[in-house]
């Protein structure tokens, strides 16, 4: 389906196109390169384990559009920072686009910093029209909920006595 936009171009100069009038002139809807090459070549695609004490999992969908966004990141408990991550979506290519940037943006950096990251810096780098914005706002959700998840398996563990004497101290 986004292969079209590779040929668009020449699509446009084509006489069959240009011979049509003005009122009649049909365009194929292009997309921008960033979401082609993120949708042709998927980054951090998979799953981890939900249950891994490291991983906190954001699901999220749009009932209007039928997408739905899996995001997992995977954090280093000493350090805060996050290592890994991962997606899985069902939903158009911008959809699909957003959760690989989205994936490619929270690794390596902290857990306060990749709360940050808004849905309007995700559609302006992948140059999202209007229409497909609610893929990149599933986007920062599935951040923020993968974030949230981790947060409440960490404090869970802490309460239980299974996190470590550090946490027990930043937490009492």
């Amino acid at each position: 389906m986004l292969r079209i936009a590779a040929s668009a171009k020449r699509l446009l100069h084509t006489p069959s196109l240009e011979a049509q009038p003005l009122g009649f002139r049909v365009l194929p809807r292009l997309y921008h390169e960033r979401v082609v090459d993120h949708y042709d070549n998927p980054r951090n695609v998979g799953s981890f384990d939900k249950n891994d004490p490291t991983v906190g999992t954001g699901l999220v969908g749009a009932p209007a559009c039928g997408d739905v966004m899996k995001l997992q990141i995977k954090v280093d408990e000493k350090t805060g920072k996050i290592v890994d991550a991962r997606f899985k979506t069902f939903g158009c290519g911008s959809a699909i686009a957003s959760s690989s940037v989205a994936t490619e943006w929270v690794k390596g950096k902290q857990m306060e910093e990749v709360l940050s990251i808004k849905n309007t810096e995700i559609a302006k780098h992948l140059s999202l029209p209007p229409v497909k914005l609610h893929c990149s706002m599933l986007a920062e959700d599935a951040i923020k909920a993968a974030v949230k998840d981790y947060e409440a398996k960490r404090a869970s563990a802490t309460a239980d006595g299974h996190g470590t004497t550090g946490e027990k101290a930043a937490t009492a």
